[in-house]
């Protein structure tokens, strides 16, 4: 199996592969998503009871029963760009909620995690 990244747009693929392979993730499918602020203060009301808009929503696809043919299905990100001072870092957070980390419960592993991410991505880009 791999990574099949057809539903992400192609400037943060760099951002999602890299959280992937750093959660230990080498295949599945994901989408990423870009909405407005009404969008995306729709669903955060509809899905975490918040009447705002956020930057950053994850809904991982609920890993039981039998998975169809074809990549495992990883969930879904929708990011905000009016929301969030950097995509990226969106991206990459998104991610790695869907990878099953989660920053309010984990003791600052996942933001731990995220920093890494966003310092190796944002070296790889100066070497260029």
């Amino acid at each position: 199996m791999s990574l099949e990244l057809d539903d992400v747009p192609a400037e943060h693929r760099p951002a999602v592969r890299a959280a992937l392979a750093a959660a230990g993730v080498a295949d599945g499918h994901l989408a990423l998503e870009l909405v407005g602020e009404q969008r995306m203060r729709e669903l955060n009301r509809v899905h975490r009871g918040r009447d705002e808009p956020t930057d950053v929503l994850s809904f991982p696809i609920d890993g039981r029963g039998p998975q169809p043919a074809g990549p495992r299905e990883l969930g879904d990100v929708v990011i905000c760009p009016a929301q969030t001072a950097d995509l990226t870092e969106a991206a990459v957070h998104g991610v790695l909620h869907l990878c099953g980390y989660d920053h309010e419960t984990d003791g600052g592993e996942m933001l731990d995690l995220q920093a890494e991410v966003i310092d190796r991505l944002r070296a790889a880009v100066a070497d260029d």
